[in-house]
């Protein structure tokens, strides 16, 4: 899957190819002798293309440049226009053009705005329906409940902190969420009544699968959390050096995220926790060679609970 960053320098190189593109029309333009406005049928293409990868405001911008363009090669080079003898039908010609070519851009630009987020819109849909169906699943399990949602919520903050994506950020959530889901046996009749749909006329065979099934079943919908939730058992992450290079990063936090929590718990059942005890764990999973955790996530989970020790303080000066 394509980051934030990778898709920016995709989005550059193609706006740069584009406007590159039309200048080469502009100049093929200024070298034709006559025919001129069957060259201007050319300039939809960029646009077009633009409106749909880069949205409504570039290929407005776009647009804009190529009117500009054509504008001064026309004004320039008028007498060129064998097609027609009158200055003022040409000029109404490249007027009409003009205007068709912004709404073009308009249209299609807009279009591609909407697509996008209604893509957005249904990503965090289908996260939304994650979070209540494993919170759901898991609530005959309080415990289980509490930690699945605190490891999910740390993760995702580990990864905020990191500077990743917001929707890689909620790909780790989700993957948090849906790991502890494995050791939890799941009916259709529960899953039917979790997501209050209606009751079929012809009920089918009641039959029962593991949680694992049903994540699995969803590595279509959430095509992002999927490969991190396979990438989390314990023989694949805490893996050798040349393993751990190929694991994911939200793989890496998850999994820092879950050693941290174990840890936690152990020390919380056997003495009282300070507040240098988030320190001394981070640095216990620093010298744990066999887990070869990131050291880049184990800085940025060195960050979180300092800030979260940090708002606690806070909280309690301000009550």
């Amino acid at each position: 899957m394509k980051t934030d960053e990778t898709k920016k320098h995709d989005e550059i190189y193609l706006e740069v190819s584009l406007v590159v593109i039309t200048i080469g029309l502009t100049v093929l333009m200024w070298q034709i002798a006559g025919f001129k406005l069957v060259v201007l049928n050319l300039f939809y293409l960029p646009v077009v293309l633009a409106g749909f990868f880069l949205g409504r405001y570039r290929a407005g911008a776009l647009a804009f440049f190529s009117v500009i363009a054509v504008s001064v090669v026309t004004a320039v080079r008028l007498t060129d226009f064998a097609a027609f003898s009158s200055p003022i039908v040409i000029g109404l010609s490249v007027t009409l053009w003009a205007a068709v070519l912004g709404l073009t851009a308009i249209v299609v630009g807009t279009l591609s705005d909407e697509r996008a987020n209604m893509l957005s819109d249904l990503h965090e849909a289908h996260v939304g329906v994650v979070e209540v169906l494993a919170q759901y699943l898991q609530s005959a399990h309080p415990k289980l409940k509490a930690r699945s949602q605190r490891i999910a919520e740390l993760s995702q903050s580990v990864a905020q902190a990191m500077g990743l994506p917001p929707r890689e950020c909620d790909d780790i959530r989700v993957a948090a969420l849906l790991y502890d889901m494995e050791n939890i046996e799941i009916t259709a009749k529960v899953i039917r009544k979790a997501v209050d749909d209606l009751e079929t006329q012809q009920a089918a065979q009641p039959h029962s699968f593991q949680g694992a099934e049903l994540a699995h079943s969803l590595g279509t919908v959430l095509s992002g959390a999927f490969p991190l939730l396979m990438c989390q058992s314990e023989s694949e992450v805490l893996g050798q050096h040349s393993q751990q290079r190929e694991t994911p990063v939200g793989a890496k936090i998850i999994c820092a995220v879950r050693s941290y929590d174990r840890m936690s718990r152990e020390m919380s059942l056997r003495e009282s926790v300070d507040r240098n005890s988030d320190d001394s764990l981070v640095d216990e999973l620093r010298r744990d060679f066999d887990a070869s955790h990131s050291e880049e996530v184990l800085d940025a989970l060195s960050r979180v609970l300092m800030s979260k020790r940090m708002d606690k303080v806070m909280a309690l000066v301000g009550s």
